[in-house]
């Protein structure tokens, strides 16, 4: 009798790569340029809403994998956002990388780009710690029960919103980019900004990591068979709940990544930063389909490239634009470009 394939028999059923999808970026982008008729301001906004998109992506990648694998509506996401850009700002700023002789203002551009991965790796931390306490104090005592879960987590992010202000202040703070991010990259008459190129950069590192580790590893294996079956992965014996802590505080250390990108991007930063994310993150979620990194992503480039071509177009609908769009999927379809089971 022949032996069954130990191996093969622990991988779920991998899911056809879905061509409608990944198709969706590329058609948006080729009737914006039929809209917006010059090839050089339409590459400029282009490279603008990819780098607007993968920011979006960071953040909301962490919080979709939370709601498809933990089943909890985690309303206070954006607390880890606004951690993550204040964090940013006391290491760059005047007593830490900012200071005189400080490698922020450093001629060298390797030092200043130094400066910015070392802040980026401490808001990390810090937010994926806080994430950690997060989930202790106000989650899990309301798992399964979400209109519990809606709330708490609001008055969490509320709560920790106040412990911010009590720590920098209510005031804007200035998240200036150091001089090697400044300015841009021309191209005929196009310009792109090179602060956008290196946030375009680290989403595709962070898209790679996800789906390396979602595919490729063992605790990735887990992940995507407790979605699939949670009860028969613990009765094997695997600490699932466990597993899940890890995503949750995973999710806020990319939040935290995210918080710090996006206070670049608007340099300057107030400690609603995270509040004033949300909605987009939401939209986000909603049309990749909970649950769903590959989902997020092709979503979030679709935000950011909606809002940056309605804004140039039409600039009253640019609001309305996005919520325009996620109406549109949803009709098309209702469960999300992905379902939650396809985690990939």
């Amino acid at each position: 009798m022949a032996q069954p394939d130990t191996e093969s028999s622990w991988k779920l059923p991998q899911t056809r790569v879905d061509p409608l999808l990944w198709g969706l970026v590329p058609l948006l982008a080729g009737l914006a340029l039929v809209a917006v008729g010059s090839p050089s301001t339409w590459l400029t906004l282009t490279v603008a809403g990819l780098a607007m998109g993968m920011m979006l992506f960071m953040i909301a990648s962490g919080l979709t994998l939370v709601f498809g694998l933990m089943d909890v509506l985690n309303f206070g996401h954006g607390v880890f956002i606004a951690t993550g850009a204040f964090i940013a700002t006391t290491v760059l700023g005047p007593t830490g990388f900012g200071a005189p002789g400080g490698w922020l203002l450093a001629p060298q551009w390797h030092l200043q780009i130094a400066a910015v991965m070392v802040a980026i790796l401490v808001a990390m931390a810090a937010t994926g710690i806080l994430g950690l306490v997060f989930e202790r104090l106000f989650v899990r005592p309301v798992y399964g029960q979400h209109l519990k879960q809606i709330l708490i987590t609001m008055g969490g992010m509320i709560v920790i919103e106040e412990l911010i202000k009590s720590i920098w202040g209510t005031q804007q703070i200035p998240l200036p980019l150091p001089e090697a991010l400044r300015g841009a990259f021309i191209f005929g008459d196009a310009a792109i900004e090179r602060f956008r190129l290196l946030a375009v950069l680290i989403g595709l590192i962070v898209l790679a990591v996800l789906m390396v580790i979602l595919g490729r590893t063992k605790i990735g294996l887990l992940v995507r068979a407790g979605v699939e079956d949670r009860e028969m992965v613990e009765s094997l014996g695997y600490p699932v709940r466990r597993l899940f802590i890890g995503v949750f505080v995973a999710g806020s250390a990319l939040a935290g990544l995210g918080g710090v990108l996006w206070g670049m991007y608007q340099q300057t930063i107030t400690p609603q930063i995270g509040a004033q994310v949300n909605v987009l993150i939401f939209i986000v979620i909603i049309i990749g389909g909970l649950g769903s990194i590959m989902g997020s992503f092709v979503a979030a480039l679709l935000v950011g490239l909606m809002g940056n071509y309605t804004g140039f177009l039409a600039p009253k609908l640019a609001l309305f634009s996005n919520i325009a769009l996620m109406v549109a999927i949803l009709i098309w379809r209702p469960e999300g470009l992905r379902p939650v089971t396809k985690i990939r």
